[in-house]
Protein backbone atom coordinates (compact mmCIF):
# COMPACT_ATOMS: atom_id res chain seq x y z
CA UNK A 1 0.00 0.00 0.00
CA UNK A 2 2.75 2.44 0.99
CA UNK A 3 4.70 1.55 -2.13
CA UNK A 4 1.74 2.53 -4.31
CA UNK A 5 1.40 5.85 -2.52
CA UNK A 6 5.08 6.64 -3.07
CA UNK A 7 4.75 5.77 -6.76
CA UNK A 8 1.72 8.08 -7.10
CA UNK A 9 3.50 10.98 -5.38
CA UNK A 10 6.54 10.52 -7.58
CA UNK A 11 4.38 10.45 -10.70
CA UNK A 12 2.52 13.61 -9.61
CA UNK A 13 5.77 15.47 -9.02
CA UNK A 14 7.14 14.46 -12.39
CA UNK A 15 3.91 15.56 -14.05
CA UNK A 16 3.99 18.99 -12.34
CA UNK A 17 7.61 19.45 -13.33
CA UNK A 18 6.88 18.59 -16.96
CA UNK A 19 3.89 20.97 -17.02
CA UNK A 20 5.76 23.89 -15.32
CA UNK A 21 8.75 23.56 -17.65
CA UNK A 22 6.55 23.57 -20.76
CA UNK A 23 7.53 20.06 -21.82
CA UNK A 24 3.84 19.26 -22.38
CA UNK A 25 3.16 22.44 -24.43
CA UNK A 26 2.81 20.42 -27.68
CA UNK A 27 -0.08 18.60 -25.95
CA UNK A 28 -1.67 21.96 -25.01
CA UNK A 29 -0.63 21.54 -21.38
CA UNK A 30 1.60 24.40 -20.18
CA UNK A 31 1.36 27.48 -17.93
CA UNK A 32 0.55 30.90 -19.52
CA UNK A 33 3.71 32.76 -20.54
CA UNK A 34 4.40 36.12 -18.71
CA UNK A 35 7.23 37.33 -21.01
CA UNK A 36 7.18 40.79 -22.59
CA UNK A 37 6.09 39.74 -26.14
CA UNK A 38 2.90 38.18 -24.81
CA UNK A 39 2.15 41.28 -22.66
CA UNK A 40 2.61 43.57 -25.65
CA UNK A 41 0.25 41.40 -27.71
CA UNK A 42 -2.45 41.76 -25.07
CA UNK A 43 -2.30 45.66 -25.06
CA UNK A 44 -5.40 47.43 -26.31
CA UNK A 45 -4.73 50.61 -28.46
CA UNK A 46 -1.28 51.35 -27.00
CA UNK A 47 -0.92 54.35 -29.37
CA UNK A 48 -3.65 56.18 -27.44
CA UNK A 49 -1.45 56.41 -24.34
CA UNK A 50 0.14 59.90 -23.80
CA UNK A 51 2.59 60.72 -21.04
CA UNK A 52 1.97 64.02 -19.24
CA UNK A 53 4.34 65.75 -16.80
CA UNK A 54 3.38 65.49 -13.18
CA UNK A 55 1.63 68.72 -12.13
CA UNK A 56 2.58 70.04 -8.73
CA UNK A 57 -0.40 70.46 -6.54
CA UNK A 58 -0.95 74.07 -5.60
CA UNK A 59 -0.29 74.77 -1.96
CA UNK A 60 -3.36 75.96 -0.12
CA UNK A 61 -3.42 79.69 0.40
CA UNK A 62 -2.01 80.67 3.76
CA UNK A 63 -3.96 82.97 5.95
CA UNK A 64 -2.14 86.21 6.72
CA UNK A 65 -0.69 86.26 10.26
CA UNK A 66 -2.73 88.00 12.83
CA UNK A 67 -1.63 91.60 13.28
CA UNK A 68 0.19 92.23 16.50
CA UNK A 69 0.30 95.56 18.23
CA UNK A 70 3.59 97.37 17.64
CA UNK A 71 5.61 98.84 20.46
CA UNK A 72 4.54 102.33 19.40
CA UNK A 73 0.80 101.51 19.49
CA UNK A 74 -1.10 101.34 22.76
CA UNK A 75 -2.46 97.96 23.78
CA UNK A 76 -6.02 99.32 23.70
CA UNK A 77 -7.39 102.66 22.54
CA UNK A 78 -8.64 103.36 26.04
CA UNK A 79 -5.36 102.53 27.83
CA UNK A 80 -4.47 105.29 30.32
CA UNK A 81 -1.11 107.07 29.91
CA UNK A 82 1.83 105.74 31.90
CA UNK A 83 2.22 107.47 35.26
CA UNK A 84 5.04 109.97 35.53
CA UNK A 85 8.14 108.72 37.34
CA UNK A 86 8.71 109.85 40.88
CA UNK A 87 10.82 112.97 41.27
CA UNK A 88 14.51 112.28 41.87
CA UNK A 89 15.64 112.99 45.44
CA UNK A 90 17.46 116.23 46.04
CA UNK A 91 21.26 115.86 45.94
CA UNK A 92 23.01 115.80 49.29
CA UNK A 93 26.62 116.24 50.41
CA UNK A 94 28.60 115.74 53.59
CA UNK A 95 29.75 119.05 55.12
CA UNK A 96 31.88 119.82 58.17
CA UNK A 97 33.04 122.85 60.11
CA UNK A 98 35.75 123.27 62.72
CA UNK A 99 37.93 122.38 64.48
CA UNK A 100 36.74 123.40 67.95
CA UNK A 101 38.55 122.85 71.21
CA UNK A 102 37.05 121.54 74.43
CA UNK A 103 36.07 125.05 75.58
CA UNK A 104 34.10 125.73 72.38
CA UNK A 105 32.37 122.42 71.70
CA UNK A 106 29.47 122.86 74.15
CA UNK A 107 28.46 126.16 72.54
CA UNK A 108 28.64 124.45 69.12
CA UNK A 109 26.44 121.60 70.40
CA UNK A 110 23.77 124.04 71.63
CA UNK A 111 23.79 125.88 68.30
CA UNK A 112 23.48 122.65 66.29
CA UNK A 113 20.43 121.62 68.36
CA UNK A 114 18.39 124.06 66.23
CA UNK A 115 19.00 121.86 63.16
CA UNK A 116 16.67 118.90 62.35
CA UNK A 117 17.17 115.96 64.70
CA UNK A 118 19.54 113.35 63.29
CA UNK A 119 20.95 115.70 60.62
CA UNK A 120 24.18 116.52 62.47
CA UNK A 121 26.83 115.03 64.74
CA UNK A 122 29.98 116.12 66.55
CA UNK A 123 33.06 113.96 65.85
CA UNK A 124 36.25 114.02 67.93
CA UNK A 125 39.51 114.41 65.99
CA UNK A 126 43.18 114.70 66.90
CA UNK A 127 45.07 117.79 65.79
CA UNK A 128 48.71 116.92 65.12
CA UNK A 129 51.47 119.05 66.55
CA UNK A 130 52.61 122.13 64.61
CA UNK A 131 55.95 123.92 64.40
CA UNK A 132 56.66 127.51 63.39
CA UNK A 133 59.54 129.64 62.20
CA UNK A 134 59.43 132.50 64.66
CA UNK A 135 60.99 135.94 65.02
CA UNK A 136 60.54 137.39 68.50
CA UNK A 137 59.64 138.32 70.96
CA UNK A 138 60.26 141.83 69.69
CA UNK A 139 60.22 144.93 71.93
CA UNK A 140 57.06 146.54 70.56
CA UNK A 141 54.78 147.03 67.55
CA UNK A 142 57.22 149.44 65.92
CA UNK A 143 59.95 146.82 66.01
CA UNK A 144 57.54 144.34 64.49
CA UNK A 145 56.73 146.71 61.61
CA UNK A 146 60.40 147.43 60.93
CA UNK A 147 61.33 143.73 60.90
CA UNK A 148 58.37 142.92 58.63
CA UNK A 149 59.53 145.52 56.08
CA UNK A 150 63.06 144.09 56.19
CA UNK A 151 61.82 140.55 55.56
CA UNK A 152 59.49 141.64 52.79
CA UNK A 153 62.42 143.27 51.00
CA UNK A 154 64.19 139.90 51.17
CA UNK A 155 61.18 138.18 49.59
CA UNK A 156 60.01 136.49 52.81
CA UNK A 157 56.31 136.44 53.76
CA UNK A 158 55.26 136.98 57.38
CA UNK A 159 52.19 136.37 59.52
CA UNK A 160 51.05 136.92 63.07
CA UNK A 161 52.34 134.23 65.44
CA UNK A 162 49.36 134.00 67.76
CA UNK A 163 48.50 135.76 71.00
CA UNK A 164 50.92 133.76 73.16
CA UNK A 165 53.90 134.82 71.01
CA UNK A 166 53.07 138.50 70.44
CA UNK A 167 54.83 140.80 69.68
CA UNK A 168 56.63 138.83 67.02
CA UNK A 169 56.36 137.37 63.50
CA UNK A 170 55.67 133.95 62.01
CA UNK A 171 57.62 133.04 58.88
CA UNK A 172 55.81 129.76 58.25
CA UNK A 173 54.09 126.83 59.96
CA UNK A 174 54.94 123.12 59.48
CA UNK A 175 53.40 119.77 60.40
CA UNK A 176 56.71 118.32 61.63
CA UNK A 177 59.85 119.63 63.30
CA UNK A 178 62.00 118.22 60.50
CA UNK A 179 60.08 120.25 57.88
CA UNK A 180 60.49 123.39 60.01
CA UNK A 181 64.25 122.83 60.26
CA UNK A 182 64.50 122.55 56.46
CA UNK A 183 62.59 125.84 56.17
CA UNK A 184 65.06 127.47 58.58
CA UNK A 185 67.99 126.33 56.43
CA UNK A 186 66.35 127.90 53.39
CA UNK A 187 66.04 131.26 55.18
CA UNK A 188 69.67 131.09 56.26
CA UNK A 189 70.72 130.72 52.62
CA UNK A 190 68.83 133.97 51.91
CA UNK A 191 70.79 135.70 54.67
CA UNK A 192 67.86 135.94 57.11
CA UNK A 193 68.97 135.83 60.73
CA UNK A 194 67.27 135.91 64.13
CA UNK A 195 64.77 133.11 63.25
CA UNK A 196 64.17 129.99 65.35
CA UNK A 197 61.91 126.92 65.32
CA UNK A 198 59.27 126.82 68.04
CA UNK A 199 56.54 124.30 68.75
CA UNK A 200 53.33 126.23 68.30
CA UNK A 201 50.97 123.40 69.25
CA UNK A 202 51.22 119.91 70.70
CA UNK A 203 48.98 117.00 69.62
CA UNK A 204 45.59 118.29 70.69
CA UNK A 205 42.10 116.75 70.92
CA UNK A 206 39.52 118.75 68.97
CA UNK A 207 36.00 118.42 67.51
CA UNK A 208 34.25 118.80 64.14
CA UNK A 209 30.57 119.54 63.51
CA UNK A 210 29.43 117.38 60.55
CA UNK A 211 26.26 117.25 58.44
CA UNK A 212 26.48 113.77 56.80
CA UNK A 213 23.66 114.37 54.27
CA UNK A 214 23.12 118.08 53.82
CA UNK A 215 20.58 119.07 51.17
CA UNK A 216 19.94 122.64 50.05
CA UNK A 217 17.46 123.37 52.85
CA UNK A 218 19.81 122.07 55.55
CA UNK A 219 22.71 124.05 54.10
CA UNK A 220 20.66 127.24 54.35
CA UNK A 221 19.89 126.51 58.01
CA UNK A 222 23.53 125.70 58.75
CA UNK A 223 24.71 129.02 57.32
CA UNK A 224 22.51 130.74 59.90
CA UNK A 225 24.80 129.41 62.66
CA UNK A 226 27.70 131.57 61.51
CA UNK A 227 27.57 133.96 64.47
CA UNK A 228 27.97 131.06 66.89
CA UNK A 229 30.58 129.12 64.90
CA UNK A 230 32.86 132.11 64.54
CA UNK A 231 35.29 132.51 61.67
CA UNK A 232 35.17 128.83 60.63
CA UNK A 233 33.76 127.97 57.19
CA UNK A 234 31.74 124.98 56.02
CA UNK A 235 33.67 122.61 53.72
CA UNK A 236 33.36 119.15 52.21
CA UNK A 237 33.99 116.26 54.61
CA UNK A 238 37.49 114.81 54.52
Amino acid sequence: MIGRLVVLLLAANLGWLAWSQGWLRPLGLAPRLQAEPERLQRQVQPEAIRLRPLERAEAPAREPPARTASAAEPATPDAPPAPASAAAPAPTACLQIGTFDATQVEAVRRAAASLPQGSWRIDPVQLPGRWMLYVGKLPDAAAVAARRAELRAAGVDTDRPGAALEPGLSLGRFSSEEAAERGLEGLARKGVRGVRVVRERRDTPAFLLRLPQADAALRRQARGLGSVLGEHDWRACE
